[in-house]
């Protein structure tokens, strides 16, 4: 993750911050980053496909 990222998080905080939620939200915007990289790396599930494996699971 970026500086910038963290710090623009850090900005949009209140005054009064809960370290724990400070951390989750950083861990989640790192997945998130992570997430992107793969699909534009092509290794992502193409959406027809998991629409297909949860089809077998919710029925």
């Amino acid at each position: 993750m970026q500086k910038e990222k963290v710090l623009a998080v850090v900005q949009e905080l209140p005054e009064e911050v809960d370290v724990d939620a400070l951390t989750e939200r950083l861990y989640l915007l790192q997945k998130i980053d992570e997430a992107e990289k793969e699909i534009a790396a092509g290794k992502g599930i193409p959406h027809d496909e998991v629409r297909q494996r949860l089809a077998k699971w919710l029925t």
